[in-house]
């Protein structure tokens, strides 16, 4: 079995780096436990730059826990509109109200654990940056960090590859800046140690790097377990009248995005009448891959509780799809 490099030179390289060479995020300018959770539930799945606007406009009208633990569900949605997965929103909400009704923000790995929509990942990050508790934070950047390192060619879907390879990160880890390891190793698989073409020439660890001496860091990491995608092609008509623009409100047990509004399809409006073609556009969420084709629609007389009309400048106080944002922005509606 490889072993890890020194731990003390390893984290030394990576907290010199980035003292230097860090983005300037505004998460990073606080100790604020809940200003750093909401950063960090923010950034899962989403890139940094994208997270910026919706962060400051979040924390504009929730500054605290206790601002967003009062808030109503739909002006928590309406807010994180557009960012996508949004169980995390309605998560974080949960775990506002636990944390509102506790009195006092978890300051330990495990009862920060115990929040809804917390993993192993953000508890570490939050207990790390907040409270300088020393857990490695590990994700995929970080394991593709020490897969390269390490020269590891291990399947990183497997648990105990994940598992060992946390052991690695926890070993590096300095427990006198806790803080400032697990930022600059983030950083580092964000910003140098990138999925395609590693800038090893940039990078920190290319002293300590055996996938860089061997010339193998471009195939690491491995990961043998992977979903096949799946296309999928869908039609929304967008029917407009002096009342606005006809949208579908999803169903509280809607599988995916349940609350949210919607344009609607031809089967909401069987008796609806196509007039043209406006456009097209891509989404994709997890492995499914849409076309969603817009077409502009004159509607029939079949109404129900779930179809209601909105003005166009209404549209930005309401939870809204998406998909549906892509298209009115496609139409120039939005």
């Amino acid at each position: 079995m490889k072993q890890p490099p020194a731990a003390p030179s390893v984290a030394k390289s990576l907290i010199d780096w980035y003292r230097r060479c860090h983005r300037d995020l505004p998460w990073r300018a606080t100790s604020d436990p809940y200003r750093i959770w909401v950063s960090e539930i923010m950034l899962q799945q989403t890139r940094a730059q994208a997270v910026i606007p919706y962060y400051q406009r979040f924390l504009d009208r929730f500054p605290t826990v206790a601002a967003l633990a009062a808030a109503r569900e739909e002006e928590v949605l309406t807010l994180w509109s557009g960012l996508g997965y949004y169980s995390r929103a309605r998560n974080l909400l949960r775990a506002a109200r636990q944390v509102a009704a506790a009195g006092a923000f978890p300051r330990d790995f495990a009862a920060l654990r115990a929040l809804p929509g917390i993993g192993d990942y953000t508890a570490a990050a939050i207990a790390s940056i907040a409270f300088s508790e020393p857990h490695a934070v590990v994700d995929g950047n970080v394991l593709r960090v020490v897969a390269r390192v390490q020269n590891d060619a291990a399947d990183i879907a497997s648990p105990r590859t994940r598992e060992r390879f946390g052991s690695i990160a926890q070993s590096w880890l300095d427990p006198r800046d806790p803080a400032s390891f697990n930022q600059a190793l983030m950083e580092l698989g964000a910003t140098v140690c990138l999925p395609r073409n590693p800038l090893c020439l940039l990078c920190p660890l290319a002293a300590h790097c055996q996938a860089h001496a061997h010339g193998t860091a471009a195939q690491l990491p491995v990961k043998l377990r992977k979903t096949q995608p799946v296309a999928l092609e869908e039609v929304l008509l967008i029917v407009r009248s002096r009342r606005g623009i006809l949208l579908r409100q999803r169903p509280p047990d809607a599988r995916r995005m349940p609350g949210f509004w919607d344009l609607p399809s031809p089967a909401d409006l069987p008796a609806a009448r196509s007039l043209r073609t406006l456009g097209t556009f891509r989404h994709t969420i997890t492995h499914h891959h849409y076309t969603f084709t817009v077409k502009e629609a004159r509607a029939g007389r079949r109404r129900d509780a779930a179809l209601q009309w909105f003005m166009p400048e209404e549209c930005g106080s309401i939870p809204l799809s998406t998909t549906a944002r892509k298209a009115l922005q496609l139409c120039e509606l939005d």
